[in-house]
């Protein structure tokens, strides 16, 4: 079953979006992923 995951130009502009002061909840709802997903994707 192949894995459904997001390319690598989604998760960095997730993280900078974040860091130009995005608010954080925004960012999970627009991409459709959990918090852990994204403080995953941050600490990689």
């Amino acid at each position: 079953m192949p894995r459904k995951g997001h390319n690598e130009e989604q998760i960095v502009f997730a993280l900078k979006q974040a860091e130009n002061g995005a608010k954080i909840p925004d960012i999970f709802r627009k991409l459709g992923i959990s918090d852990q997903t994204f403080y995953r994707w941050k600490h990689q």
